[in-house]
């Protein structure tokens, strides 16, 4: 199984506004790709579920994935056991409310269970290159939706 490292990240211009997503996709030491894509009416946090979800999607072959993300959210679900959580109590979050962007979880559960994907937790605006590479690369999606 290949390996993949991909960094995620969205942007949103308020919350809800326009936004943008983007993905850095390294294959090895040679290759990389790069995603990206926005819309008129979006949330920061569906715009950093979105960039993980297009960039897992994206791999034609199920692959051992370093998933990096400056999303506490998206990586603590994956990593603290929130979706498992979320499951037991119908989709709904441990304060009863509905779980937000059920359908991009359920999408990124398939494609978790597709691959074999380390989430990663990175701090956004860092000395991070290809984090912030993403940062700026869904900032700039984001642009034409303004």
């Amino acid at each position: 199984m290949d390996t993949v490292t991909i960094y995620t990240d969205g942007a949103c211009s308020g919350n809800p506004g326009p936004g943008g997503w983007a993905a850095i996709i390294v294959r090895d030491e040679h290759t990389m790709d790069t995603l990206e894509g926005g819309t008129k009416h979006t949330t920061n946090n569906r715009m950093e579920l979105t960039a993980a979800l297009r960039a897992l999607e994206s791999l034609e072959d199920s692959c051992t994935v370093k998933l990096h993300t400056d999303s506490a959210y998206l990586s603590r679900a994956f990593n603290d056991g929130w979706i498992e959580g979320w499951k037991k109590r119908g989709w709904r979050t441990s304060s009863k409310k509905p779980v937000k962007n059920k359908d991009l979880w359920q999408q990124l559960i398939a494609q978790d269970k597709r691959h074999d994907v380390e989430w990663i937790w990175v701090k956004g605006h860092a000395d991070n290159p290809l984090n912030n590479m993403a940062d700026e690369r869904a900032v700039a999606a984001m642009e034409p939706y303004k």
